[in-house]
């Protein structure tokens, strides 16, 4: 099972907005087959891993990453397959939280007499494809919140000059976790000042030849025509909350979304339940402190990858979070570091709002 994870997790930057799923063959104790799901649309798993094996399939153990699916997708269902090819016994990591499987793949393959077992390194299955398990089981997608900071906490100067703070290496690291996104959010405010792409350029990732999509949270409509977020592949939507015009955005190219107000902004909530609708697992947010903090503060942040600098900015900066009015330490969000280490000369902290 181990090394059907390893093999899932080839599919971190292709496979969504399906999960990665990964399987391995095993008859008489030799490795007779494996697979893993490649790209979205093409064969899963299983399918793989049975072609890999051809006859061989016949009296294996199948040890699979996720519960096979039982329904007609964009591919049939690989439950059906591994009833065809024979398999004796299906070992199953983690049962589909996808209402349409859900227990009915095991199911089927239990109806064909085949052994099924499950729970194997589940906690590791669920660490893999924890943005599908949210979105199918909350309705929102695994926000992963990146900022780059200063080791006093600085983000950008007093003037909004900010590149670059950290290093090459982080950066490079960066665009790797751009790759394992379905979509990347920043504010209208980084728009303006910044001018991103908020794409992938690292062209030594395979991306299965797709751009996350670029998603800018703009309450009156400033966003220009002329942002070079406009201009790149794939698909950029604006969200808004009042009064703009939004002509020159959509002839531009920008899907132009209204979603209702919080606190006189757009509605972070909104927009995520709205991507989360739209197929999107993870969201990365490459923002300032305004929406980074109205993120934590309200809690709608899964995780925080910090890179921080070994330099200090001085008192003329701007900070990581912009919050509400927080006077005792009872209003503070803990932390919980899952992670340290270093990249280049920066620090990377992953971690989690406690609780």
């Amino acid at each position: 099972m181990a090394h059907a994870l390893r093999l899932a997790a080839r599919g971190l930057n292709t496979a969504q907005p399906n999960p990665m799923v990964g399987c391995v063959l095993v008859r008489d104790g030799n490795v007779v087959g494996e697979g893993w799901h490649e790209l979205a649309g093409e064969p899963h798993a299983e399918i793989n891993a049975i072609a890999a094996a051809g006859e061989k399939a016949k009296g294996a153990t199948a040890y699979v990453t996720l519960e096979p699916c039982a329904h007609h997708g964009k591919t049939p269902p690989c439950s059906a397959a591994l009833v065809k090819a024979g398999v004796a016994e299906v070992v199953v990591a983690l049962a589909d939280p996808n209402p349409a499987v859900n227990g009915a793949g095991l199911k089927a393959l239990t109806k064909a007499g085949i052994r099924c077992r499950t729970g194997l390194m589940q906690e590791e299955a669920e660490a893999l494809n924890n943005g599908f398990i949210k979105r199918m089981t909350h309705g929102m997608p695994f926000v992963r919140l990146k900022i780059a900071a200063s080791l006093d906490g600085g983000t950008a100067m007093s003037n909004g000059e900010s590149q670059w703070i950290t290093g090459p290496e982080a950066r490079a690291d960066v665009q790797r976790l751009r790759a394992r996104s379905g979509a990347i959010m920043t504010g209208v405010g980084t728009v303006l000042a910044d001018d991103p792409s908020l794409t992938v350029r690292d062209n030594t990732i395979n991306t299965g030849g797709k751009q996350p999509l670029r998603v800018v949270l703009d309450t009156g409509l400033r966003t220009p025509s002329s942002a070079k977020m406009l201009a790149e592949a794939g698909n950029t939507l604006v969200y808004f909350s009042h009064g703009g015009k939004s002509d020159a955005l959509v002839a531009a190219g920008a899907e132009v979304v209204r979603v209702d107000a919080f606190d006189q902004h757009v509605d972070a909530a909104a927009v995520l339940l709205d991507l989360a609708a739209r197929e999107v697992n993870d969201v990365l947010v490459e923002a300032g402190p305004a929406l980074a903090g109205n993120l934590v503060a309200r809690e709608l942040v899964d995780e925080l990858v910090i890179y921080q600098s070994p330099h200090i900015m001085g008192s003329e900066t701007q900070g990581m979070f912009t919050t509400p009015t927080w006077t005792q330490l009872a209003d503070r969000k803990a932390l919980h570091i899952t992670d340290v280490r270093r990249v280049g000369a920066d620090t990377r902290i992953t971690a989690n709002l406690a609780g």
